[in-house]
């Protein structure tokens, strides 16, 4: 490996000239901002007189007197390619011709100088036919801006690795100096053109310059707030509260500062997300929170709900006011305009084959082994379940149900006989909730702390013992909880108490997996490796090469939640129960975050989900067989376990090749250190001495950014798309005898549930919102894929990412035929719905189906 490019370079003895021909290929700016009509012109203007795009080789051999890579002379780009194979919508090819000579020998970097007056985009640069090296590429994948912007060139690096002691010596300052220029010096507000990855805390949330109902807390660096860090942008202080940031316009919804290269792509903008994310801002809450100032808020029918999706909901005269405020673009997605003008979305998959079944206990069970939030449920140990809130603090919040409530569904086991068997499990919401209950209910949200105990059948599917719903003690935490128990009942009012009791636990389900299983544990948690990555390990670096491509909009999609959706009075706030205590809820479950427990196996085990088993695949045993999430999961894992194995056993052949590499031990130190500075603690964290602690690190990274956002993102709309079956919000509390709503009740119990959950404006919001964060774009990139062929030229880790992808081809056969084959009911379920969340590709769109290298959206 050692200076394996220099090594297989004769010297040369004499001067030796020669002419090599390249190609450039690139994106103009003026193809990506439609509105920049004199982007094309300038840029000509300049060409003309003589202001060009130059390009300059650097020797990976010969240094020059300072010790870096001689620079070759300078070449600019040649006339355009009429005729280019292979070339996406709007990029273009030109040729350059170098002039080739013994000072640069076999070049490592280039050197690219901007003199137009835009930036552009440079995708390759190829040397064709290059003297005893044959083809020779550079990857660049990244922005440059006018020279004038930078305080160094711009270098980019041919498509070797090296390990930071096997790097040539010509290219190790240019190596050193590029990771200094993204790091930045922490200073000033941030452009467009900057290239810096800082940290900084959530302290951007808030706009307290418009009041104190904008107001919230800084989350990050303190131990009442403890959260991941994001990128810093430099912006200044609000006037009212100099620890809090200053937000953006309205207007600049999407132009929050990212570094550029972190920025989505013009085919994933033109798709979709600019248009309809920059519809779903505060201008168009407002104008739908006027138009039900005056209509109806309610449905009084499930039919009206299924209104929406089958025949849509006319709106009146008001929607004038909506359409002044939405952009065209954004109308033509969900106003259809005959006659009337209609709001219209597309059919959920959980009601296209049965418009009933999700009220069914089966298909309520099944959804926590199945659904959009598989992460919660785990084996219960003990009965009657305890808590492990601080009994002082808290008072005695250990569980209510009985023996009694439960032992006459079990088949004839007793409860102690069911918990040996492992035939019992919970979906526990009622600790990580309680202590922000009396927050959240003095909103206009009312919801409980739930308990939800579960049995498994014979046949392999869970069916609900017992709900316990529970609210603090009216005279004070300090006494406790109030709780009460309800069972299954199907007819009746007592079947629709059960209704409610299940609305419930789905509200409560629902919170927590918008903002910890989705937002917290994948979005959240990974940008302070997208972060540290880039200041710490150069693009040269093999760990670089392994990890970039599962980064890829992340700090992006979250500049932009934090701009119109997770922001004070934001879409989140408004449409999901905990409101504007929602971030610093998931800044309290933060605290229990540990990131070895979120590899598969890790997370199973402790749920109690699955025991070690070196007989059974993958070396688990599942005690619930028939657990679609884990079972392809664990399939998944396996996958890019072996491949990031194989990777990097290629380049680190023992131990102390990794203790020793000195911006793999930074990285690791600044992941911990800075980026996730509130848990800095090692007790964390692994230690960083061995290769197999690397292989287990990477493995998890790769799977929280691409397969685990994959599960918990795009079941989003076809199972939460219907409001009633994923409730984000309920109003009211379970109804008293002898009271109005008990009487509603008893009368017509659907448009009581109704009542209880999502109004139309919160359902309209959610619903908008979920449609579009469920949403492939057409250049997605997917799992086992690269957007280029070239990105090594080791020819070990191609080989190793080739088979890689054969295997996640095989697994999306397993899938299918496990779908197909009735014995495992949990995969299709009342709803017919078949479990596609981990099947590894997609095509665009709401397809329920697809795991994207990165958390893109």
């Amino acid at each position: 490996m050692l200076n394996k490019l220099v090594e297989c370079c004769p010297v040369h003895h004499g001067s030796k000239k020669e002419k090599i021909g390249g190609r450039v290929v690139l994106m103009k700016k003026n193809v990506l901002d439609f509105n920049d009509f004199n982007a094309s012109i300038l840029d000509g203007l300049h060409e003309l007189l003589g202001k060009k795009i130059s390009f300059q080789l650097v020797s990976a051999v010969n240094p020059d007197p300072d010790g870096k890579g001689k620079l070759g002379k300078p070449s600019y780009l040649g006339k355009w390619l009429n005729k280019c194979s292979g070339l996406t919508p709007g990029d273009v090819a030109f040729g350059v011709t170098f002039e080739w000579d013994e000072d640069i020998d076999v070049p490592g970097a280039l050197i690219v100088r901007n003199e137009h007056h835009n930036q552009f985009y440079l995708k390759t640069v190829t040397l064709d036919n290059v003297s005893q090296h044959g083809t020779i590429h550079f990857v660049c994948n990244s922005w440059v801006y006018p020279a004038h912007r930078y305080n160094k060139d711009r270098v980019f690096f041919t498509n070797q690795t090296y390990l930071p002691d096997q790097t040539p010596g010509p290219l190790s300052k240019y190596r050193e100096e590029e990771l200094e220029t993204l790091r930045g010096n922490g200073e000033g507000k941030l452009e467009e053109w900057d290239r810096v990855y800082d940290y900084a805390y959530y302290n951007d949330l808030g706009d307290p310059d418009k009041g104190p109902k904008y107001a919230r807390p800084v989350l990050g660096g303190s131990t009442e707030f403890p959260y991941p860090r994001r990128g810093r942008t430099g912006r200044s202080p609000t006037n009212t509260d100099p620890n809090t940031e200053s937000r953006l316009p309205l207007i600049k919804g999407l132009d929050v500062y990212v570094p550029r290269d972190e920025r989505f792509g013009h085919i994933k903008m033109a798709d979709f997300l600019g248009y309809a994310l920059k519809s779903l801002s505060q201008d168009v809450v407002a104008a739908f929170e006027s138009l039900f100032d005056k209509t109806p808020n309610e449905f009084d029918s499930f039919q009206d709900e299924l209104d929406l999706y089958e025949g849509g909901i006319k709106l009146p005269g008001e929607v004038d006011k909506i359409t002044e405020a939405i952009p065209f673009e954004f109308l033509k997605a969900v106003l259809q305009t005959d006659d009337a003008p209609l709001l219209k979305f597309p059919m959920p998959e959980v009601i296209k084959e049965d418009k009933t079944a999700w009220r069914t206990d089966e298909e309520f069970a099944r959804e926590m082994l199945a659904g959009v939030n598989p992460l919660i449920i785990r084996r219960l140990e003990e009965f009657p379940p305890k808590s492990k809130l601080d009994p002082e603090t808290y008072g005695n919040q250990n569980s209510t149900i009985t023996t009694r409530d439960i032992e006459q569904n079990l088949d004839g086991l007793c409860v102690e006989e069911a918990i040996k068997k492992n035939r019992l499990f919970i979906l526990d919401h009622h600790d990580t909730l309680m202590p922000y209950l009396r927050k959240i209910n003095s909103t206009s949200s009312k919801v409980y702390a739930s308990r939800t105990v579960l049995f498994l059948k014979d046949g392999g599917m869970l069916k609900p013992l017992a709900i316990e719903l529970s609210l603090p003690h009216p005279d004070g935490d300090q006494f406790g909880a109030i709780s009460k128990v309800f069972t299954p009942a199907h007819d009746g009012v007592q079947g629709s108490i059960w209704q409610l009791a299940k609305a419930y636990v789905a509200v409560n389900d629902s919170g927590n997996h918008q903002l910890v299983s989705h937002w917290l544990r994948t979005h959240a948690v990974m940008e302070p490796f997208v972060i540290a990555t880039n200041r710490q390990l150069s693009v040269v670096h093999p760990i670089y090469k392994l990890l970039h491509p599962h980064f890829r909009d992340t700090m992006d999609i979250n500049a932009v939640a934090r701009q119109i959706l997770l922001n004070a009075e934001g879409l989140l706030e408004k449409t999901v129960f905990p409101g504007k205590y929602s971030m610093e809820w998931s800044s309290a479950v933060y605290k229990d975050w540990v990131f070895t427990e979120q590899a598969v196996p890790r997370d199973l085990v402790k749920r109690g989900m699955a025991v070690e088993d070196a007989q059974s695949p993958h070396g688990y045993k599942l005690l619930i067989e028939d657990y679609p999430y884990a079972v392809d999961g664990l399939e998944i894992w396996s996958a890019i376990e072996t491949w990031v194995k194989e990777y990097c056993s290629f380049y680190y052949k023992s131990d102390d090749m990794v203790a020793n590499d000195i911006e793999l031990q930074s990285w690791w130190k600044e992941v911990r250190e800075k980026g996730h500075g509130d848990k800095k603690d090692e007790k964390w964290w692994p230690e960083m001495k061995s290769l197999d602690v690397l292989i287990q690190t990477c493995t998890t990274i790769i799977w929280v950014a691409s397969a685990l956002h994959a599960a918990v993102n795009f079941g989003q709309y076809p199972y939460a798309g219907y409001h009633p079956n994923r409730p984000t919000i309920s109003r009211r509390f379970m109804p008293e005898p002898g009271t109005p709503e008990y009487q509603e009740l008893e009368t017509d119990p659907d448009r009581l549930f109704l009542k209880t959950i999502s109004n139309k404006l919160q359902t309209l919001l959610g619903i908008s919102l979920i449609e579009l964060l469920s949403r492939h774009a057409s250049d997605e990139v997917y799992l086992g894929q690269r957007d280029t062929p070239e990105w090594t030229s080791d020819t070990v880790p191609l080989e190793a990412f080739e088979r890689f992808g054969k295997k996640l081809v095989e697994i999306e056969d397993k899938i299918i035929e496990r779908n197909n084959n009735g014995k495992w009911k949990n995969r299709i379920g009342p709803v017919k719905v078949p479990y596609t969340l981990l099947y590894p590709t997609s095509g665009a769109g709401l397809t329920g189906r697809g795991i994207p290298n990165s958390i893109s959206i």
